[in-house]
């Protein structure tokens, strides 16, 4: 069986392709560098990190982006010659929702992915169709606010794949009923009639996904009359908040579906952000798709696909060395490429000081998801400060308003280790500072549990406990106003004086209980 979800730690938004007996799936990355998450399968049940195909400035630049911008919903697919991805880039979340839609090409997964072709800055979440008569369609969202009206339905208009343009006539598609809302939209023709899978009623509990169908590629539109997939009205399901989906076949004619759903941490409380989960599906008698497993819900276990050729995926290190002169695929820097502010030597992973944890523009901070509800996570930090505008240490992150430190710094002269925390940009330092050695290296430990963390840290003389109590639903989806990200596990450093501290992080840990 496949056990949901087979990506697990903030990976919302997947779009999926098969290219022979591979499969890959695209999911968003949002104000993280490099953008765009691309995971690789032979069986659609272990699924390993290849790639992030949006690694040049050129590409994407993400200096500046407010939190939850960047890059949204991702969409892949592949024509039988080049791999098209579409992504919007999106730089103000405000009332008139800045967003520029993109698109790069290559000849493989592996690249190179080419420049980006601007493509339009209608909405959100577009997608790419290629018809069987080998033209090309996007669909886009309209959230112009001229009428007061946030989300005015879904838009086709043709793309010129030799030209690099969008051509003809942009024209409506799908107008959402109700007023619910409508987006992460993806098209099919399956013998010859063409569908909708839509996300509907919004990325939280109402979350869902359902399809419409057609004869003509410009409708009109025909509602499945029953919700092919949703967690709505049960919060006791394990997987909530299902929907934005996708379709992939098997070599052997099998149907999946790929969506996001959420794990909650604690009762209500999600950290991890939204996961990728996989659905079996089947067609009715009448011409529509359901769970060949049965209801609307999502299920936490789904039969592997026949002769599928399973490879197992080993487990990510429980430490990472970073003397060894690596780092880790699964570590992402904030909005930027840390360049020369980033150096990997064989004492460990030097970071410059740059600006605070609020900044929207040249963090220095490399960070991982974290996936599980109860895990242990420590760092083990070089760092001599001079004064109190020199900080290090390990950060759990949501944004750049959510998150608690643990770090080493200097104040009155004395070499200590403190916390503060930040909750809608407001700053608290929770209990007293622990003075630590002159010249030692320090180890920093989050202990989670649940919605329940403390710090400890250790400077050879054993683990004391520093900050207290702290609560975790602070980095969670429903604490975040529209937040969509996911706690992250990091390290960084400050320098709010001249901007050239370094500090060297020798390796870090990461493990748990189970897998929960």
């Amino acid at each position: 069986m496949i056990q949901n979800p087979i990506i697990r730690g903030f990976n919302p938004d997947p779009s999926v392709i098969r290219i022979g007996r591979d499969y890959y799936i695209a999911t968003s990355t949002f104000e993280w560098w490099p953008g765009v998450c691309v995971y690789h399968s032979k069986d659609l049940k272990n699924w390993k990190l290849h790639s992030r195909p949006l690694c040049r400035s050129s590409q994407l630049d993400l200096r500046g982006v407010p939190d939850g911008g960047g890059v949204w919903a991702p969409d892949l697919s592949y024509d039988g010659k080049l791999i098209y991805l579409v992504y919007t880039r999106v730089r103000e979340r405000g009332p008139m929702m800045s967003t520029d839609n993109f698109l790069v090409t290559a000849p493989g997964i592996d690249g190179p992915w080419s420049e980006p072709v601007y493509l339009n800055s209608m909405g959100f979440d577009p997608s790419l169709f290629h018809d069987r008569d080998g033209r090309k369609w996007l669909i886009s969202l309209d959230n112009h606010y001229g009428k007061c009206q946030r989300f005015n339905g879904l838009y086709i208009q043709e793309y010129d794949a030799e030209g690099g343009r969008l051509t003809g006539e942009l024209r409506p598609l799908y107008r959402e009923p109700k007023g619910e809302l409508v987006e992460g939209s993806h098209l099919y023709n399956f013998d010859g009639k063409y569908y909708l899978l839509k996300a509907q009623g919004g990325t939280g509990e109402r979350h869902s996904a359902q399809l419409s169908r057609s004869d003509s590629i410009f409708g009109p539109w025909e509602d499945c009359p029953f919700i092919l997939l949703h967690s709505r009205d049960n919060p006791d399901l394990p997987l909530q908040k299902a929907g934005h989906a996708d379709l992939v076949d098997t070599p052997d004619g099998e149907l999946y579906m790929v969506h996001l759903a959420a794990r909650y941490s604690g009762p209500g409380r999600c950290f991890f952000g939204r996961e990728t989960c996989i659905q079996r599906v089947e067609w009715t008698d009448d011409g529509w798709l359901r769970l060949k497993d049965g209801g609307q819900n999502p299920h936490v276990e789904v039969p592997e696909p026949r002769g599928a050729e399973e490879r197992d995926c080993p487990p990510e290190p429980a430490e990472y060395d970073f003397t060894k002169g690596s780092l880790p695929d699964c570590f992402q820097s904030l909005r930027r490429p840390l360049g020369k502010d980033l150096e990997l030597t064989e004492e460990g992973l030097r970071l410059r000081g740059r600006e605070g944890l609020n900044s929207l523009f040249d963090q220095s901070l490399v960070a991982r998801r974290i996936d599980r509800a109860r895990v242990s996570i420590s760092v083990s930090v070089a760092f001599e400060p001079d004064c109190e505008k020199h900080l290090a240490g390990l950060v759990l992150f949501y944004d750049t308003c959510h998150w608690h430190y643990v770090f080493v710094t200097r104040s009155g002269g004395k070499k200590q280790v403190r916390v503060l925390s930040c909750d809608e940009k407001r700053l608290e330092y929770p209990g007293e500072p622990v003075l630590v050695r002159e010249n030692a290296d320090v180890e920093l430990r989050a202990e989670i549990n649940g919605l329940e963390l403390k710090f400890y840290c250790d400077d050879g003389g054993g683990p004391r406990p520093v900050g207290g109590t702290l609560d975790m639903s602070v980095l969670t989806d429903e604490h975040v106003y529209l937040g969509f990200t996911g706690a992250m596990a990091g390290l960084c450093c400050q320098d709010l004086l001249y901007r050239e501290k370094w500090a060297v992080f020798r390796r870090m840990a990461y493990g748990g209980q189970g897998d929960e």
